[in-house]
């Protein structure tokens, strides 16, 4: 079985050299950037509206990708968009949001419909982003709801870098196996 699938006539575009497990499912109207990573059990389902992956971002082991449909109860609906040097951790959801560029997604976090993560932000492991909240620039934070915990650090910022290009590396080594 394929699993990179189209869907009524919508075609995944991924960059040829971002690496997507055998394992993981694309679907529909999704783009994936350069030097990008989709591990094991992914599922990226742009069915209902479009999936906007960018450039050296991972989307590790068991994470869900999704989006909301255009509709009464939701006018224009909720596409999702991760920016570039993203690290999403494992079995994390993303659905209807906007993850900007250089965030870590802590593993099991959920962000919801119409939630707006700045640039450089940590979201630290099990938190929840309510929808429509919008998560300031420059900062952890955590829990269920999120609350903002402190200013990040130098070496928290610089490790958005670091993260983004030994995901890129290691799926590279995976793409030559």
């Amino acid at each position: 079985m394929n699993n990179i699938r189209t869907f009524e006539d919508m075609t995944p575009v991924i960059a040829e050299d971002t690496w997507v497990d055998e394992t993981a499912v694309v679907i529909g109207d999704v783009k994936i950037g350069s030097g990008s990573s989709i591990w094991p059990h992914v599922v990226i389902r742009g069915d209902i509206h479009q999936i906007r992956i960018g450039k050296r971002s991972s989307i590790q082991d068991g994470s869900v990708v999704h989006v909301t449909h255009d509709s009464q109860f939701v006018p224009s609906g909720f596409s999702t968009t991760v920016g570039d040097d993203v690290t999403v951790g494992h079995n994390v959801t993303l659905h209807g949001c906007e993850v900007k560029n250089r965030c870590l997604i802590g593993m099991g976090s959920i962000v919801l419909d119409g939630a707006i993560v700045e640039p450089q932000v940590i979201i630290g492991a099990g938190s929840l982003v309510p929808g429509g909240k919008t998560l300031e620039s420059g900062y952890l934070y955590m829990g269920a709801p999120v609350k903002q915990i402190r200013k990040l650090t130098e070496k928290e910022i610089a490790f958005f870098e670091y993260s983004a290009q030994n995901y890129q590396k290691l799926g590279q080594r995976y793409r030559a196996q």
